[in-house]
């Protein structure tokens, strides 16, 4: 057991857990929000939560950048810790949200979906130029067979791809290396 808490240890990945976690609690508070103002959680709706992501991210690599590398941050730390809380805020936001839809309210699903549907009927005439008819059917039916266990790998899915280009540049204007070892001191 110590092994595994030693492992746990290291500031790299304590720090970018407990960022990973509020940022999954921050994406849960948001879909609750838009949830209680009566808008559907889900879908084109939810994807403002990348600002959650994007600021926590940064603030992670500030933080780290500030407290354990006393100024200094390589670049291969930045990434990490970028896409470790980006990661682990997607998995909690997403089990969340699947445990909300599954026990307090499945209605927020069934609308979800019914909205998608929507959406593809309204966009028909193109799917069917672009893919054939019997590919929408299927793509129509493959939406309302959706399960709710989906929303989790969608959640880290999209937030993965969303968050590819702002973690590289949080990651390049955030690091700073010691230089100091590269230059001549001879006297």
């Amino acid at each position: 057991m110590n092994s595994v808490i030693a492992y746990f240890n290291k500031p790299i990945l304590k720090y970018s857990l407990l960022f990973g976690l509020a940022l999954g609690l921050l994406v849960f508070a948001f879909f609750l929000g838009l949830y209680a103002m009566g808008i559907v959680p889900l879908g084109n709706n939810k994807v403002m939560d990348i600002g959650i992501h994007i600021i926590l991210v940064a603030g992670a690599c500030w933080y780290y950048r500030k407290k354990v590398g006393n100024g200094f941050l390589h670049l291969w730390e930045a990434l990490t810790i970028g896409y470790v809380v980006n990661t682990v805020g997607a998995l909690i936001a997403g089990w969340l949200i699947y445990f909300f839809v599954t026990y307090i309210d499945p209605a927020v699903f069934t609308a979800y979906v019914a909205q998608m549907q929507d959406l593809m009927m309204q966009g028909k005439a193109e799917l069917v130029k672009n893919i054939g008819e019997a590919e929408f059917q299927k793509m129509y039916k493959g939406v309302g067979d959706m399960a709710t266990s989906e929303l989790i790998t969608d959640e880290v899915g999209k937030k993965t791809v969303m968050a590819i280009i702002p973690i590289l540049v949080i990651s390049l204007i955030l690091r700073k290396q010691d230089y100091s070892i590269l230059q001549d001191n001879k006297s």
